[in-house]
C-alpha cells in the first residue's frame, strides 16, 4: 500500500467510532451519544476552556489528544467510567487495539498517534492532565442537563461521582470547582444523584 492509501485506510477504519456507543445521554435526554461525538466535544472545550488549565497547555497536541483517546474503543469497547468489573480488563484490551489500529497508519504517524494515545493513558503530562479534566467535566455536565438518567440508570451515587471526577482537579482545578458545584451538588440537592454520604457526616 502507498502512504496515501494506508492513510485513507486508517481514515476509513477509524469511521467506526461513530458506532460505539457510551452511557451518557444527550444534553436533551433523547438518546446516547457516541465516542466520535464525544471526542468531538472534548476537542471544542479544549480550544475554549484551555485558559483554565492548572499549567499551560499545547492546545493543539491537547485537542489531537481527546481527538484520538477513544479510538481503541473500535475494538475494545466502552468500559463505563462506573462498571469496575470491565476495568479489570480495560488495559489489556485497549493495548491490544492500539497496536491493530495505529499501525494501519504509516510507520511514522503511526508511532506519533500511539505516543500521544499512550501519553494520555498515563496521565503525567499537563496536557494529558488537562484531557482528563475533560474527560470528566463533559460526561457531568450531560448527565446534569439530561436529568441524571445515566446516574439512575446505573445507580451512581455522590461518593462514586466525586471519586471518579475529582480527579479532574489534577488538570483544571477550576474546572473541577464549576463541575462539583454545577453539575454534582446541584444535582445531589435536586434528588438527581443520590447522596450515600449523609449518614457518614
Amino acid at each position: 500500500m502507498t502512504r496515501l492509501e494506508k492513510q485513507m485506510a486508517f481514515i476509513e477504519e477509524v469511521d467506526k467510532i461513530k458506532q460505539i456507543g457510551r452511557q451518557n445521554y444527550l444534553a436533551d435526554g433523547s438518546r446516547k451519544e457516541n465516542d466520535a461525538e464525544h471526542s468531538w466535544h472534548l476537542a471544542l472545550m479544549t480550544m475554549l476552556l484551555s485558559e483554565y488549565a492548572n499549567e499551560k497547555i499545547d492546545v493543539l497536541k491537547t485537542m489531537g489528544m481527546v481527538l484520538i483517546h477513544d479510538i481503541v474503543e473500535i475494538d475494545a469497547g466502552d468500559t463505563y467510567a462506573y462498571d469496575y468489573e470491565a476495568q479489570k480488563t480495560q488495559k489489556e484490551r485497549e493495548l491490544a487495539a492500539a497496536e491493530r489500529i495505529f499501525n494501519i497508519l504509516p510507520e511514522d504517524q503511526a508511532n506519533k498517534l500511539r505516543a500521544l494515545w499512550d501519553e494520555f493513558e498515563a496521565g503525567e503530562t499537563a496536557e494529558a492532565r488537562f484531557a482528563a479534566a475533560v474527560d470528566r467535566v463533559q460526561p457531568a455536565m450531560l448527565n446534569s442537563a439530561s436529568g441524571g438518567i445515566s446516574w439512575k440508570e446505573h445507580d451512581v451515587t455522590l461518593s462514586k461521582a466525586l471519586e471518579r471526577n475529582g480527579k479532574a482537579a489534577l488538570g483544571s482545578e477550576v474546572l473541577w470547582e464549576y463541575e462539583k458545584e454545577h453539575f454534582i451538588m446541584a444535582n445531589v440537592e435536586k434528588g438527581l444523584l443520590k447522596n450515600d454520604l449523609e449518614d457518614k457526616n
